[in-house]
């Protein structure tokens, strides 16, 4: 026989040793390990939409976001008492569980290098989404939809109220 009873050793305090909850798994057992295992998170494409947008519009040299329609319409909506300014407007983003794709439209101000503020755009838009929502950015595809001239009126429609 070896002398040592149960509740001796360290490692098993037994039914009256310290440290004992019956079935229950103490403090440092309980949950499994790692709190961000338990559940899963799903961002939706308009959260990434938002991001992309206020992270594009960032870059200077970069006038607007979307087309001509979609900016006349956002325009008008934006006269609307209570109406918002889209930040999504010209952006659209594929969403999946770890990665994401996004296609923006911009207006660039006129003497500026598209390429440059195209570029700018896409570092400042990948650095913006994926911190911010962990997620993988795969693509950002930008299409220059117009070039804001120095004498051009906004695209603004002029108000009937006075």
């Amino acid at each position: 026989m070896s002398g040592t009873a149960q509740s001796d050793r360290p490692d098993n305090p037994g039914k009256d040793g310290p440290g004992y909850e019956g079935n229950r798994p103490s403090m440092t057992e309980r949950g499994g390990g790692d709190p961000s295992g338990r559940g899963r998170t799903t961002i939706a494409d308009g959260v990434v939409e938002k991001i992309a947008g206020l992270a594009a519009r960032d870059v200077l040299g970069v006038h607007a976001m979307g087309s001509g329609l979609s900016r006349t319409f956002g325009a008008v909506r934006d006269r609307v008492p209570g109406g918002t300014k889209s930040v999504t407007r010209g952006v659209k983003a594929e969403v999946g569980e770890v990665q994401t794709a996004l296609d923006l439209e911009i207006v660039v101000e006129y003497g500026v290098s598209i390429t440059d503020v195209a570029r700018t755009v896409r570092q400042n838009v990948v650095s913006s989404v994926e911190r911010m929502t962990g997620l993988e950015v795969v693509e950002v595809n930008i299409a220059v939809s117009d070039v804001k001239l120095p004498d051009e009126a906004e695209d603004e429609p002029e108000s009937r109220l006075q």
